[in-house]
C-alpha cells in the first residue's frame, strides 16, 4: 500500500500549476517594468527635447538660451526620475548664417540619455551595459521678430 501512495498523480497538478505559473510569471513582470522603465525614458527624452528647443528660440542670446536649454532638460528629466548628468544635449542650427538666434532660423536641440534596465545590480559594471539608449529632437524656428538683448 505505501509503494502505490508513492506512485499517485493526487495532488501534483496543482504543484505543476504553481511552478508552471512562477516561471511564466517572473518573466512577463520583469517584461512589464522593463517596458515601463523605458516608456518613462522615451517620453522624459521627448519632453527634455521638446521643452529645451521652445527656449533657446525664445532667448535674449545664445549664451543665455544653452543655459535655459539645459536648465530645461535638467527640469524634465527630473520629473521622471532620471539623472540629467548622463544627458547629452547638441544645438544645431543648420544654414545660419549670422548664428543660431537669427530670424526665421531653424533650431534643432538632441537630447540622449542611456535608461538603465530595472534591477540590474551594478555588479562588473552591468548597469553601464545593462541600458537602452534614447535619442529625441525637437525643432524650433526662431521668431520673425526675434531681437538681440530682448526676450523673455
Amino acid at each position: 500500500m505505501p509503494f502505490h501512495r508513492l506512485r499517485s498523480d493526487n495532488g501534483s497538478a496543482s504543484l505543476e500549476f504553481i511552478t508552471t505559473g512562477l516561471i511564466l510569471l517572473v518573466p512577463l513582470v520583469y517584461l512589464v517594468l522593463a517596458m515601463s522603465a523605458l516608456q518613462g525614458g522615451a517620453l522624459a527624452v521627448e519632453g527634455a527635447a521638446r521643452q529645451a528647443a521652445r527656449v533657446y528660440v525664445r532667448a535674449p542670446s545664445e549664451a543665455v538660451g544653452e543655459e535655459r536649454a539645459q536648465r530645461a532638460v535638467d527640469v524634465a528629466l527630473a520629473d521622471y526620475g532620471l539623472a540629467s548628468g548622463d544627458a547629452q544635449v547638441t544645438i544645431d542650427c543648420a544654414s545660419a548664417v549670422g548664428g543660431c538666434l537669427t530670424r526665421r532660423t531653424a533650431v534643432t536641440v538632441t537630447v540622449r540619455l542611456r535608461v538603465p534596465l530595472p534591477l540590474v545590480p551594478d555588479v562588473l559594471g552591468l548597469a553601464g551595459t545593462a541600458s537602452v539608449p534614447l535619442e529625441s529632437n525637437a525643432t524650433q524656428t526662431v521668431s520673425r521678430f526675434w531681437q538681440a538683448g530682448t526676450g523673455p
